[in-house]
């Protein structure tokens, strides 16, 4: 990403505000260490300063003025002169010893504390010299004799200047580094975002089968990614699948339709017995229910993949279900000449939808009619094992191999190629819709002979 177009980012701004913000508290703090470090060395000036005049005034009050004169010359004689200021003099303002030979300044006697420019020789008062700075301790002598202490604040100064600049660059390296730091991690946390802007474009262009590109990191952006890329391939399935059932609408209806219109227009050529038009308008008939059964499958699975009616769910009586659909197919199952065996436990219950639950299980019993030979043993369980409830039906006909499962499970898929039972191909995609909505599992497994089908319903299902 180019530069102007960075800066007029989201992340830059936010880079821009961390980076005040830091700045700000580096600020403050490099404040209070330039504070405490100056106010440490005036404590450690002052308290020098205070020591060596309480010294002087005990060295005048045991050896007189003349020893005090002869410790104050030899100090000012020592060492840097501009360094300590010394001063002795009389009531008269005369100087009776020190570096300092200008009383100019000097507070008078009894007020303690001041500053005072010197030169930079402080023996030698000159205008155009460099101006330094003192400070100093005045106190009053027994005798009318001043005493004046201090120290040269020059290099203190200096410290200071020095400290306050180092502090200055400091903060302004942190900034930028601050700022450069920023911009790196905005610039790579944008390129992420241009990634995911760049998969998006492609797939809206129609290139379905692109994906986000993950780094291996597993941040949260390669988890996001992963979600993303998830959530596109179950939209790419879900558009697979409307393909497939459009492709499948149109092959199963077409020949319903064409032979419903067939019949009628045969029906309409020439004039027949009305035995014949009662013949035809029952075929048709049929064949308008077959295309309503269709439909209204259909219409239950998309009603069942869209969540249902939440508000209609209930806590539901899943034996009393069971026993109901059980009963409704009794009639049935002794018109094809089938046994059926039920073995409900009792107490089960879970939240859901009864009408979908009702309607799942009689697809399954539907099937089991339709495919068991005459004679054939259909069974019902509904039981409770651990913290979960299932239901199954089983039946000994020929079964699904394990190979066609899942894909019996798909839309308007029909194993029966020649067609020669009724039916949709809707049956088992309505249960597992209904399964997947209730959060159960859908297993189709051997019976030895023939088909088990089991919903299992997970403890979240049972326990809401």
């Amino acid at each position: 990403m180019r530069l102007p177009n960075l800066l007029r980012t989201t992340a830059f701004r936010l880079t821009l505000l961390y980076v005040g913000l830091f700045g700000i508290s580096n600020a403050v703090l490099l404040g209070f260490i330039y504070w405490t470090t100056t106010s440490y060395m005036d404590q450690q000036t002052d308290m020098g300063i205070v020591a060596e005049a309480d010294a002087l005034r005990d060295v005048y009050r045991q050896g007189g003025l003349d020893e005090l004169r002869r410790i104050i010359d030899r100090r000012s004689a020592a060492g840097d002169e501009t360094e300590r200021v010394y001063l002795l003099a009389s009531s008269g303002q005369t100087q009776l010893a020190g570096n300092i030979k200008i009383w100019t300044g000097v507070s008078p006697p009894g007020t303690g504390w001041s500053r005072i420019a010197l030169s930079a020789n402080a023996n030698h008062h000159d205008e155009e010299e460099e101006a330094h700075r003192a400070r100093i301790l005045t106190t009053a002598l027994p005798g009318g004799y001043y005493l004046v202490v201090g120290r040269e604040l020059h290099e203190r100064e200096e410290l200071r200047r020095y400290t306050l600049l180092t502090l200055l660059w400091a903060l302004g390296i942190t900034l930028t580094l601050g700022l450069l730091g920023g911009l790196v991690m905005s610039r790579n946390v944008l390129h992420r975002i241009d990634g995911i802007n760049r998969t998006s474009r492609a797939i809206m262009a129609g290139h379905l089968a692109r994906r986000i590109p993950l780094t291996g990191s597993d941040d949260e952006f390669d988890q996001l990614a992963q979600n993303l890329n998830r959530m596109l391939d179950k939209i790419e399935q879900l558009m697979d699948a409307t393909r497939l059932v459009t492709d499948s609408i149109a092959h199963d209806l077409r020949s319903p339709l064409n032979r419903l219109r067939s019949r009628l227009e045969l029906a309409q050529l020439s004039e027949r017995p009305i035995e014949e038009y009662r013949s035809v308008m029952e075929q048709s008939l049929a064949e308008v229910d077959g295309l309503l059964d269709t439909f209204n499958a259909l219409l239950g699975i998309a009603h069942a993949e869209a969540g249902g009616r939440r508000n209609d769910w209930e806590k539901v009586d899943l034996s009393a279900i069971v026993r109901d659909i059980a009963e409704l197919y009794q009639p049935l199952v002794e018109d094809h000449d089938h046994t059926l065996s039920t073995r409900v436990q009792e107490g089960l219950s879970l939240y859901g939808s009864r009408q979908l639950l009702a309607q799942a299980l009689s697809n399954l019993l539907d099937n089991a009619i339709k495919y068991t030979p005459p004679g054939g043993l259909i069974e019902i369980t509904a039981a409770r094992y651990k913290n979960k409830l299932e239901i199954s039906v089983a039946d000994n006909g020929p079964g699904i191999p394990e190979a066609l499962r899942q894909q019996a499970l798909e839309r308007f898929v029909r194993l029966d190629t020649s067609r020669s039972t009724s039916g949709s191909g809707l049956g088992l995609s309505l249960v597992r819709a209904v399964a997947q909505l209730h959060h159960a599992e859908l297993e189709l497994t051997d019976n030895n002979p023939g088909l088990k089908v089991i919903m299992r319903f997970s403890e979240e299902s049972v326990s809401n």
